[in-house]
């Protein structure tokens, strides 16, 4: 009877907590909502923007999802599901746009990648492919953590980080699977699934192949300073970063994560047995594996053509890897009650991700809280101003999509820069650093959210390892900028 009363106890306790911040989150809608008219932002050459009554709500829903997100008060969907509701409710914007954003083709590319992921599992790719990867590494659970970190960054290079992380997800669950302490939340077990999610976002700057951020900046770049920056280009100053920032995310998980055991003894010699009895590969591992290869070879394929011949308009990516998901059902890989197996709580974490972004966009929101933030360096040292730049993308990029962030900020800073002395290029490519890595919200980044469903940490936990993995990140970008591109020949200032 003790128990019961202790237990009831400590459930309450954890409720009220939840509703301190479920009520914080409301107190900071209300408040921004019906507080007086803001101040106008003011550019550099004296052009005001107001923010609107609708600028200003959307403001408040993201001051409430942020809130709500980060202490996960109800299932980080059910946020999403009160981000449509509120812009719904108070006006924002009309329903039908606002929930039009839960089907973006960005949401859809998360749900075939997440597609992919699930075939590797039911057909067993996975698990061939973990089992020769531990036979490999060995027994050391640093090893493992290398290893996996270094295959993750890898396929970066080559597909978006979103399919990679999909695709990698199954294969760490069933390393995780063999480290002996069943689905119990380890050290080892959050250090694994943060960090594939972390170095998947290190990995896909370096390359245009690893997100779509990249072509959307390079865009603006060409708009406002009517440059060009190659493929190879973004790849020779952002390949030392991106392979630094994987091998220091090692020693930082080594360090906030270091497993609980040194080595699995035993592992190499399992790993290798239960290789052998997989048998040899299956008609559907070989059907799967083609399907996705082939997607992935599209989508490469696509990017750099697009990059290399003017006036090429590629197949949509979402359209491509949506192809493979029909392609899996008609194969028989997959069947209708397959669909349960996806984990729609990550689907709507991102649906409603593109709608609070495209909402701060539309309404004015966004390029209000841009102009506002970079003015501030307008007279600053061009070393700060840029600095500034890159940590006003980290922030955005971790509330809303990375291309929203590079779109509202990059713009700004470019028509700032020559009064500050300052090279586009340098801006750009900081700019790109950060947008990469969103280390504190599982909204940030796709990979984030499918690590989050191995449950080995909560989303308090990943935004508390966020905080020092983003001042590591910072100091990296700082270090680029004032050192290692200036010896690789980047401009940096205008004279």
């Amino acid at each position: 009877m003790a128990n019961d009363v202790d237990f009831d106890a400590a459930e309450a306790g954890y409720n009220y907590k939840k509703l301190i911040w479920l009520f914080l989150g409301v107190f900071l809608f209300v408040i921004t909502y019906y507080s007086p008219p803001w101040p106008d932002a003011i550019d550099p050459t004296g052009k005001a923007f107001a923010l609107s009554t609708a600028g200003k709500g959307a403001i408040a829903v993201f001051l409430l999802a942020g809130t709500w997100w980060v202490f996960e008060v109800v299932p980080i969907g059910v946020t999403s599901l009160a981000i449509g509701v509120l812009q719904a409710l108070f006006l924002i914007r009309p329903a039908k746009v606002a929930f039009k954003d839960f089907m973006d083709p960005s949401v859809m590319f998360i749900f075939g990648s997440i597609v992919i992921g699930l075939v590797f599992t039911k057909t067993g790719l996975t698990r061939r492919l973990a089992y020769k990867m531990l036979a490999i590494v060995g027994e050391k659970t640093s090893m493992i953590y290398l290893g996996c970190f270094v295959v993750t960054a890898a396929l970066t290079h080559i597909m978006a980080h979103t399919a990679v992380a999909a695709t990698i997800y199954p294969l760490l669950v069933a390393i995780y699977a063999l480290y002996g302490e069943g689905d119990k939340p380890t050290k080892f077990g959050k250090g694994l699934f943060i960090g594939m999610a972390y170095v998947a976002g290190a990995g896909s700057i370096v390359t245009l192949l690893g997100a779509a951020r990249g072509a959307v900046a390079i865009g603006f770049f060409k708009d406002v300073m009517n440059k060009d920056v190659g493929f190879f280009e973004l790849t020779y100053y952002m390949l030392p970063i991106g392979w630094m920032m994987t091998f220091l995310l090692w020693g930082f998980f080594m360090i906030f994560c270091k497993p609980e055991k040194k080595t699995i003894p035993g592992l190499k010699d399992r790993a290798k047995r239960l290789y052998a009895e997989l048998g040899g590969i299956t008609r559907k591992e070989v059907t799967a594996a083609s399907i996705v290869g082939l997607c992935i070879l599209a989508l490469a394929a696509s990017a750099i053509m697009k990059a290399y011949i003017p006036g090429f308009v590629p197949p949509h990516k979402t359209a491509l890897i949506l192809l493979s998901t029909i392609l899996f059902f008609i194969t028989g890989i997959l069947d209708i009650n397959d669909l349960e197996a996806i984990p729609w709580n990550i689907i709507l974490l991102f649906a409603g991700a593109m709608s609070i972004g495209f909402c701060l966009w539309d309404t004015g929101a966004a390029e209000w809280m841009a102009i506002n933030w970079l003015v501030m360096f307008q007279n600053a040292n061009w070393f700060v101003f840029v600095m500034g730049i890159a940590f006003f993308v980290l922030i955005m990029t971790n509330f809303i999509m990375n291309v929203a962030a590079i779109a509202i900020s990059l713009p700004v800073a470019l028509v700032i820069a020559p009064y500050l002395n300052v090279a586009g290029e340098v801006i750009l490519f900081a700019s790109l650093i950060t947008a990469g890595m969103p280390f504190l919200l599982l909204v940030g980044a796709a990979p984030n959210a499918i690590a989050y469903d191995s449950k080995q940490f909560t989303t308090g936990e990943f935004f508390l390892y966020g905080i020092p993995a983003s001042i590591l990140l910072m100091i990296v970008t700082g270090f680029a900028i004032f050192v290692l591109w200036p010896m690789m020949g980047m401009p940096i200032l205008l004279k």
